[in-house]
Order: structure tokens, then C-alpha cells, then sequence
């Protein structure tokens, strides 16, 4: 049985643009279909690709549609487009 192809477009805000080259990323995680798949697939790859400092920044990001924030039993949105949203402290 072949797993379905989830493509993601993964908008990133704040601290999150520091790490990548452009403010969106463009994904393929194969099986993937929920919110927590999705945070541990990406939690991996972000483990290979980014600085340390950026794995607990992660963990306590939440993840959106361009209106809702995913909870983590969320199936993910048909067009695979999310965004990445790290806490926010204000003054």
C-alpha cells in the first residue's frame, strides 16, 4: 500500500524567517494526514536542517490554517497550506 503524498506550503512568521531562506517552505511528507503527524515530521526535519534553538521554539509554536489553529487530531487542510506561529510577547 502506497502512502499518500501530502505536500505542505508552510508559511513561517517571527523568529521562524531567521532560519530559512524564504518566508515559505514547500514539504512532502508522505502519510502525513494530521496535525501531530505533521508537527513530529516536521520536528524531524527541522532537527536536520536548523539550529538547536529552533527545536524549542517549535515545540511551543502553534499550527494554523490562514484561519483556524490546528489542534493536533485536526486532519490537515486539502491544500496543505499552513503556517508556522511562535509566541508572542508583547509590552
Amino acid at each position: 500500500r502506497r502512502l499518500a503524498r501530502m505536500n505542505i506550503t508552510l508559511q513561517l512568521f517571527g523568529r521562524f524567517r531567521d532560519f530559512a531562506d524564504a518566508p515559505e517552505l514547500h514539504l512532502e511528507f508522505p502519510g502525513v494526514t494530521t496535525t501531530a503527524e505533521f508537527r513530529a515530521a516536521f520536528e524531524a526535519w527541522a532537527r536536520a536542517h536548523w539550529p538547536d534553538a529552533a527545536i524549542a521554539l517549535l515545540q511551543a509554536s502553534a499550527i494554523a490554517t490562514d484561519t483556524t489553529l490546528l489542534h493536533p487530531r485536526t486532519p490537515l487542510p486539502a491544500d496543505g497550506r499552513l503556517a508556522l506561529l511562535p509566541p508572542v510577547s508583547g509590552g
